[in-house]
């Protein structure tokens, strides 16, 4: 794992307009970090040098956005610059067209492109972002996460950590309403059998006494953790060598509501009772399937 010169720790978070940036700098801040919006960018690296010379402070979250476009052009160069010193990470959120459309409707806020075609100018921010996309260290799709909800990913993941052990993120979800972009490593639990067409199991969640019985009690469940729990315990540990500063594991079931939250939450406590940093979304619970 790479030395750094400082102990200070840097988030730059960017991402699509209506994504939930402000949302997520404001736990940032809940979470103990020094948290600026939109600095230009001729000044992070002088804040960044400033910061760093106070004792007191030892995280920063920077939130960048389309309306600061000469951070566009320097963005590679001022976080090469940055790295040399520092353990930067970039985080880039984003969600589906017809979300972020639906954001904008709601909060009738015009996108700051300034295009009256709001689907052209999603696409044309994306298209200027997608550089720094492929940069980021960790994408989050906020396309079915309440501002709860990216809150909790966030405080989970940052809350008085600093520099910190690799942090593992859990999802559960439903295929039916996609697949998270987030997710490093994905597993499907569809070839268990479903409570969703046992009457009495139906209107219940995964994270009910009754379903969870259910699914544990069938011998696929066992098999399958039998031949998970070995892997995990497997590549955890290289992802962590590597440097990485997050793992995101999604648990799909069909609708996400029984299994997938079942098996998460069964992961979860194994992985707890071994002192990792994990931190559980059931991203479509709330969903009726």
């Amino acid at each position: 794992m790479k030395k750094y010169k400082s102990s200070l720790l840097i988030v730059i978070l960017t991402g699509l307009s209506g994504s939930g940036k402000s949302i997520a700098l404001r736990a940032f801040e809940d979470s103990g970090f020094f948290c600026v919006d939109n600095m230009p960018s001729s000044l992070i690296r002088k804040l960044v040098d400033l910061i760093s010379r106070t004792p007191s402070t030892s995280k920063i979250a920077v939130g960048i956005d389309i309306r600061e476009r000469k951070f566009l052009s320097d963005f590679s160069e001022t976080v090469s610059a940055l790295r040399k010193r520092h353990k930067v990470e970039i985080i880039f959120l984003e969600a589906l067209d017809e979300v972020l459309i639906r954001r904008f409707k709601e909060t009738r806020r015009p996108h700051p492109l300034g295009y009256k075609d709001l689907k052209k100018a999603l696409h044309r921010e994306a298209a200027l972002l997608a550089p720094i996309r492929k940069e980021a260290d960790k994408i989050i799709d906020s396309s079915a996460l309440t501002p709860h909800q990216l809150r909790k990913l966030v405080t989970e993941s940052y809350l008085n950590k600093g520099r910190r052990e690799m942090s593992l993120n859990l999802i559960s979800f439903g295929y039916k309403y996609g697949v998270p972009k987030e997710a490093d490593l994905l597993f499907d639990v569809r070839f268990l059998p479903n409570p969703y067409f046992i009457p009495k199991l139906k209107p219940l969640s995964g994270t009910s006494a009754n379903v969870r019985k259910f699914i544990l009690s069938q011998h696929d469940t066992k098999r399958f953790f039998d031949k998970l729990n070995p892997l995990l315990d497997h590549v955890i540990p290289l992802y962590k060598k590597e440097g990485r500063s997050y793992l995101t594991i999604g648990i799909g079931c069909t609708g996400g509501r029984h299994r997938s939250p079942v098996i998460s939450e069964e992961i979860r406590k194994r992985l707890e009772k071994k002192n990792l940093n994990v931190s559980l979304t059931h991203r479509d619970i709330l969903y009726k399937t």
